[in-house]
């Protein structure tokens, strides 16, 4: 199924999931993917290797077994370390898998790795899927501004050729503060940016996760989050229980106010996908 069908019905609900380093075997993450693949979320988007870990054939491999289980698969497809070439190769496998299903993006760029810059933006990989097949297309976006772009409406006019290029829908990177969320929509719906937009949530389990994910985006964090921090670091239980609690608030207050889907980072950790899914499961599509 192509995920832009599934906005006309309900409010999407999704997860994300990355494959194992490319010293480990592929069935390692097996376990978790059957345990995911039952909660029945819409579909499970996979991280495609932006250069150098040499995971993209799991990933593959990895959106063939959802296919194989009756969950929609996504599969990451970065440009900025691949050739023109590589990326018409990952093509031909997606086809011939039967993915139909595409988070076109830049990637990250690795000081260790020249980027090729053939495809120099995501707008140009989505411009090139465009004319390579009929597949899906999602685009990311960051409520809080791209770390590379100036200002927030450089990166909105950004958002915008991404949408004209063909982008189908947007998924948010993370973000803590649902504030921001809402003013960034705002904000791209008079640039005129018209597709639905997933909010990309991530329920942080662990101190060390959060710090590394807010160098890595930039996110913000609110000061009640902070106090959460503060008051169960030491506790590594309560600390992932209270990360719950506040995803699950976010989510609440998100669908209250109309967002088009949510997309949970789960970080491969199925338990916490399933608490998360549990406590919203009557909220989501109604």
């Amino acid at each position: 199924m192509r995920i832009r069908e599934i906005f006309d019905k309900k409010t999407v609900f999704s997860f994300e999931i990355f494959p194992p380093k490319k010293n480990s075997p592929v069935e390692v993450i097996y376990d978790t993917l059957d345990e995911l693949q039952g909660l029945q979320p819409d579909f499970i988007s996979v991280t495609f290797s932006a250069g150098g870990s040499g995971n993209g054939g799991y990933a593959c491999e990895i959106a063939s077994r959802i296919k194989e289980s009756g969950i929609t698969p996504m599969i990451h497809l970065p440009c900025i370390n691949y050739s023109k070439d590589e990326i018409d190769s990952t093509i031909s496998e997606i086809k011939t898998r039967g993915i139909e299903n595409i988070l076109a993006l830049r990637g990250d760029i690795n000081p260790d790795i020249p980027p090729k810059r053939e495809f120099s933006h995501a707008s140009d990989l989505i411009s090139y899927l465009r004319s390579k097949g009929d597949f899906d297309i999602a685009g990311a976006c960051y409520p809080e501004c791209h770390p590379d772009a100036e200002t927030l409406v450089e990166d909105i006019m950004n958002l915008k050729k991404k949408v004209d290029a063909g982008a189908d829908h947007l998924i948010t990177q993370l973000f803590f503060d649902n504030d921001s969320f809402y003013d960034f929509r705002e904000k791209a719906v008079l640039a005129g940016v018209n597709v639905p937009i997933e909010a990309g949530i991530m329920p942080v389990v662990n101190k060390n996760q959060i710090e590394r994910m807010v160098t890595t985006c930039g996110a913000s964090l609110p000061r009640k989050f902070v106090k959460i921090m503060q008051r169960y670091e030491h506790n590594p239980e309560a600390l992932r229980d209270a990360g719950i609690a506040y995803a699950v608030n976010q989510i609440v207050d998100l669908v209250a106010s109309g967002v088009d889907g949510i997309h949970l980072y789960t970080m491969n950790n199925a338990y916490v996908a399933r608490k998360i899914s549990e406590a919203v499961s009557g909220i989501i599509g109604t």
